[in-house]
């Protein structure tokens, strides 16, 4: 959560703001955007082991859910902090350690190929 040194995600505070129009549409408008929040959130978490951008559409569930839910506002808005501050992190990493990084997958990709070509692995399935 946020701490009051660190505010909540602008989004965050866009949903809660649009939390109270929202709660004055129709019950079959709700019902039917809380269903497509669900939808979407289910997808993203599939997304996790399946291909797709998990990380980009499970935020898109949960603002969606946000306006109905408050837990889906807080796991939205310890996303949003967590992906700053993976940002933050990211950004103050030395150039020795983005090197050693490079190296390392360079090298794990150099052995997969080598396990491809010399261990007898079909590329193809047929």
């Amino acid at each position: 959560m946020a701490t009051a040194d660190s505010p909540k995600p602008r989004i965050v505070q866009r949903l809660e703001a649009q939390r109270e129009r929202h709660r004055q549409r129709g019950l079959l408008v709700r019902m039917l955007y809380t269903i497509a929040g669900f939808t979407v959130l289910i997808a993203g978490l599939l997304m996790l082991v399946l291909p797709g951008p998990a990380l980009i559409v499970i935020p898109i569930g949960l603002a969606m859910l946000s306006l109905e839910f408050v837990w889906a506002e807080g796991l939205l808005e310890r996303a949003l902090m967590q992906g700053e501050n993976a940002r933050r992190k990211a950004q103050e990493t030395t150039t020795t350690q983005r090197i050693i990084t490079g190296i390392a997958t360079a090298l794990a990709v150099a052995a997969f190929v080598a396990w491809a070509l010399l261990g007898d692995v079909p590329l193809l399935p047929f």
